[in-house]
């Protein structure tokens, strides 16, 4: 697993663009809704949670087609597979390569872009840590969803109608955390459910993302 993530973060290094690209992408978006809606407070307030992780979910989808497809173009991910090592392992350090180059600086984000909507210093607390809790579960599922459209014509509009409605529960939990905290009541019970779903992913995800990347390699 850390050889598979270091490999990917290496690699990621000399393709900074496609890192960055994810980033900008995230940071226009949610500076258009401010520049589109206008000043009024209350209503950005409002809506700011939905729009940071509606803008972060998007982020994290453009980098998926490519989680897979430069090691299976040059035959990398069939030497994973017959290696000694754990494919499993080996897949969960390319989802946790993916997570630190597209979720974690999204999560670092997401508070500086929070304070155009006007929300004040708990809520962009529990945005942050609800994203810190999200994020690597958007990795997760969407790698499942990349292993399946894998090689497949037209795999990346494929893959957005696959995992765009498995993301729904993260987001409606995610930004019912921040909402939550926002009209005084407790955030507790949205954290433990992203909680939960992220422990059921990250135990099953990578078994389920090997087993179709082993189809797909047939």
């Amino acid at each position: 697993m850390v050889v598979s993530l270091r490999r990917d973060l290496l690699l990621a290094a000399r393709r900074r663009s496609e890192v960055l690209t994810a980033l900008f992408f995230f940071v226009v978006v949610v500076s258009l809704f401010p520049l589109g809606i206008g000043p009024e407070t209350a209503l950005l307030r409002r809506i700011g949670p939905g729009v940071l992780w509606v803008a972060a979910l998007l982020a994290t989808l453009l980098g998926l087609p490519r989680l897979f497809a430069a090691d299976h173009a040059d035959g990398t991910l069939e030497q994973m597979a017959l290696s000694s090592q754990s494919f499993a392992l080996q897949m969960a350090g390319k989802v946790a390569a993916h997570w630190l180059l597209c979720g974690l600086p999204l999560v670092l984000l997401a508070p500086l872009l929070g304070l155009q909507f006007g929300l004040d210093a708990d809520a962009l607390g529990v945005l942050m840590l609800s994203l810190l809790i999200g994020t690597p579960l958007l990795s997760l599922i969407g790698a499942i969803g990349a292993a399946l459209t894998l090689g497949v014509r037209g795999g990346g509009v494929l893959l957005s109608l696959l995992v765009l409605p498995l993301f729904i529960p993260a987001l409606v939990f995610g930004a019912g955390s921040v909402e939550a905290q926002t009209a005084g009541l407790s955030v507790r019970g949205h954290l433990s459910v992203l909680g939960a779903m992220l422990a059921l992913a990250a135990f099953f995800a990578p078994w389920a993302t090997t087993a179709a990347l082993r189809i797909a390699m047939e």
